[in-house]
């Protein structure tokens, strides 16, 4: 039987046939359909959403140390903070299968950067595979997890956002038995990597990666296809669907596991055609290697690595490749004459409460990664920096220590909170800051889909758990003067903002109210503009919300948008904004 599958729920497929019973990540967009659709699949798997990637690689690893199979989810960025466990996973080993499931983002449609998975491969020494499809999504899941059994090694399954999303035909497997049963035998010299012991365990690192890359060389998922062969491609993951549609007729050299390098039978393909080309999204990592080899080749400088590849924009490579010029990409006939989009926080988002009042001060705002980045946008323009998940809180009590003239404020959301921020409000405390920093807490991971967290109260299973305040944290963490403000109160927020500014203390502040998007009803009743009574300064267009319009006849609002959050009314001087429907 064949079902339509995103590569997401392909690879979920893939973990319930392999015998997986342990799953664990932290939302991140386009790895977060993985386990949301994995754990369709319970009481057989066990899924949750973990603080952080570290949390989640190291709930997945002990598991896999138990002789249990299982994966970790996350996207590119995520695998930066679980590098420490995964590095030192590969020089101890599993027992059961694991596999690190990580989403790339080339193109960079929501994330702060593109970065290759690929190099943390090769750092740490472990198989990496790459499916093109989701057909191959899932079969490639089940494969990595024999692998990482076989090799008693950590696994990766790198996908990028084309391959996460697409969707395409999956033929349905039965679920195999999940394996060995599960319990711990003590070994201290294999998983207690001290000095003593961590250094056979390097040793046989190096003797387990001579394996992997015969594997490498004789595995089916690595394979040459053979036609014309004036010239012959190297590619991967989704870039190699792309170059068969622009270069239908020439010969491949397909990678599904791309590390380690399967280098005989690169040289026999190297051997078997007039040109080579590599073609790969994002580093040199295929092409570099080729070229180490000593094989000539062409790649980057026909093939950018910089952004998402396309068919159009290998169509250009193949002009150049061919000393023509490349024809300029033409826009799509619906997109003509289209006004600009820009993103921008939902009508009746609670975080724009906070940003338009940090508009009246003068100070820094070290912010994050979440929805609320959109507040670095006009007319709000109140974030002055994002680095990393936590760094609004960290950054702010670096550029205080600094001797910043200007007050700082961080921001965090309530997921970033949980999952890196507490240690950075810990170091403000415990080193004598001064900054004040703002928890933008709307109840739910929203940018990634709502999914819950340590605050919510629910966990991923669906079941009812703790619900912990990020109020009591704070005070636990030393920070005595603890607020918590309701951010559609304009005047409270502002009044608490600036008192906290103004205090040669840490402070910290709760701004809660959930995100309407993820209640699915009004915050309150719908607003309207009184023509006749408006002066028409437009102070109600500062607050950047996408219901409130500026029309000829000055501003007016959308009733189907308004979310009736009331703060447009509270800053019209002229008292001409009125509840008009009710919700």
């Amino acid at each position: 039987m064949k079902r339509l599958m995103s590569g997401n729920e392909a690879i979920a497929r893939g973990a319930f046939e392999a015998g997986v019973t342990v799953g664990a990540g932290y939302p991140g967009t386009p790895s977060t359909e993985i386990l949301e659709n994995l754990v369709k699949y319970k009481p057989d798997v066990y899924c949750e959403w973990s603080p952080n990637e570290k949390v989640a690689f190291e709930v997945a690893a002990g598991a896999a140390l138990s002789g249990a199979r299982s994966i970790v989810t996350m996207k590119h960025v995520g695998l930066n903070v679980a590098a420490d466990p995964l590095m030192t996973l590969s020089y101890i080993s599993v027992e059961g299968g694991f596999v690190a499931c990580v989403a790339d983002d080339p193109g960079m449609h929501s994330s702060q950067n593109e970065q290759d998975t690929r190099n943390y491969a090769r750092f740490a020494k472990v198989p990496i595979f790459e499916p093109s499809d989701s057909q191959e999504a899932k079969d490639f899941l089940i494969l990595a997890m024999q692998v990482s059994e076989q090799f008693k090694t950590p696994a990766i399954l790198r996908t990028t956002t084309r391959v996460s999303h697409s969707r395409s035909l999956v033929e349905i497997g039965e679920r195999a038995s999940p394996g060995k049963s599960v319990g711990f035998t003590k070994n201290p010299s294999r998983f207690v990597p001290i000095p003593i012991w961590g250094r056979p365990m390097r040793v046989r690192i190096e003797e387990r990666l001579k394996s992997l890359q015969k594997l490498s060389e004789s595995s089916p998922v690595n394979r040459i296809q053979w036609r014309d062969r004036n010239l012959g491609i190297i590619s991967s993951s989704i870039a190699y669907q792309y170059a068969r549609e622009v270069w239908p007729d020439a010969s491949f050299l397909k990678l599904g596991m791309s590390y380690p390098f399967p280098d005989a039978l690169i040289r026999e393909f190297a051997s078997g055609v007039s040109s080579l080309l590599v073609v790969e999204e994002l580093d040199d990592f295929i092409e570099e290697h080729v070229k180490a080899l000593g094989i000539s080749c062409r790649g980057r400088d026909v093939v950018s690595g910089i952004m998402e590849l396309s068919v159009d924009r290998l169509r250009s490579s193949k002009a150049m490749l061919e000393g023509r010029d490349a024809a300029e990409p033409k826009p799509s006939p619906f997109s003509e004459g289209l006004p600009p989009r820009p993103p921008v926080l939902c009508p009746g988002c609670p975080h724009r409460g906070v940003f338009y009042a940090l508009g009246k001060e003068k100070v820094v705002v070290t912010g994050d990664i979440g929805c609320y980045s959109l507040g670095a946008f006009p007319p709000l323009n109140r974030m002055d920096s994002i680095l990393c998940m936590g760094a609004g809180i960290s950054m702010a009590h670096g550029m205080e220590k600094a001797g910043e003239p200007q007050k700082v404020v961080g921001v965090v959301g309530d997921s970033t909170f949980f999952h890196s921020g507490i240690t950075g409000l810990l170091d403000i405390a415990y080193n004598h800051g001064h900054s004040t920093i703002i928890v933008l807490d709307n109840r739910t991971t929203a940018m990634t889909g709502h999914q819950d967290h340590p605050g919510t109260g629910r966990t991923l299973m669906g079941e009812a758990t703790l619900a912990i305040k990020i109020e009591d944290i704070g005070r636990a963490c030393g920070i005595s003067r603890v607020n918590a403000i309701n951010p559609y109160n304009l005047e409270e927020t502002r009044q608490v903002i600036s008192q906290e500014i103004a205090t040669n203390e840490p402070s910290l502040i709760v701004s809660r109210a959930p995100c309407p998007l993820r209640e699915r009803k009004k915050v309150g009743e719908v607003r309207k503009i009184l023509a006749e009574e408006c002066k028409g300064c437009e102070l109600c267009l500062g607050l950047g919300c996408p219901a409130i319009e500026n029309n000829e006849g000055g501003p007016r609002i959308n009733e189907t948008l308004c979310a009736g959050c009331g703060l447009c009314q509270q800053v019209c001087p002229a008292e001409a904004i009125v509840c008009g429907v009710r919700a």
